[in-house]
């Protein structure tokens, strides 16, 4: 009986060397990644130092533009226009509308693309 539970000791004991030498497999596996990331670091350029760094331009920052804008109009012809017979090739131009008020939905039509109930209201 005192051979069987020396048979399982010695089987745990070789899984416990077994899940020392993995961790420590592990372990080199880490040091050696940080180690390639610090030699990968040292090639890059440097960081760029405070006074090169871009500056704000003199007039102030930058706002964007918010206009109404409206499409061209298209060519009238007799003929049928295709898309390549159109000025852009096909791409339709716009041009700042003269009324800077958005578009709003009429009271009592359809807001709801097209469903026709009251929409959004």
């Amino acid at each position: 009986m005192n051979t069987v539970w020396m048979d399982i000791a010695a089987g745990r004991g070789a899984v416990g060397g077994g899940l020392l030498v993995a961790g420590l497999i592990v372990v080199a596996v880490l040091i050696g990644a940080f180690v390639l990331g610090v030699r990968v670091m040292r090639r890059e350029p440097r960081r760029p130092r405070s006074e090169e760094q871009p500056h704000m331009p003199d007039g102030g920052p930058v706002r964007e533009v918010r206009e109404h804008r409206e499409p061209n109009e298209m060519p009238r012809s007799d003929e049928r226009v295709l898309p390549h017979d159109m000025p852009a090739h096909g791409n339709s131009g716009t041009r700042t509308s003269p009324s800077e008020d958005r578009p709003r939905w009429n009271e009592g039509s359809s807001g709801s693309f097209g469903s026709g109930g009251p929409g959004g209201n």
